[in-house]
């Protein structure tokens, strides 16, 4: 748990732009809004400062969902990557 008057560190400022981040790609915030904010993460100096920049946005989701990932976009690169490797495997040896 934070406190509110307990100065920021660049890591919290670095979780809050990322926060910032998912928000607008989740259509939340537009461009403009997501600017004016960072700017004021930046310049915040207490936890209390970042809260007040967040304070009208859903909480991120529990850790837990966050720790385990949806693998199936990795998997679907690793075969399309050793299909293409395959291929042009075939091709290099029929032309060789």
């Amino acid at each position: 748990m934070t406190h509110a008057g307990l100065r920021a560190s660049d890591d919290d400022r670095r979780r809050v732009v990322s926060e910032l981040e998912r928000h607008t790609a989740d259509g939340r915030l537009t461009l403009d809004e997501f600017s004016e904010r960072v700017g004021r993460v930046y310049g915040a100096t207490t936890h209390a400062d970042l809260a007040q920049i967040t304070h009208d946005l859903p909480q991120a989701p529990p850790a837990a969902a966050a720790a385990h990932p949806d693998p199936r976009p990795l998997l679907l690169a690793f075969v399309l990557a050793a299909l293409t490797i395959l291929v042009l495997g075939t091709v290099f040896a029929i032309l060789m």
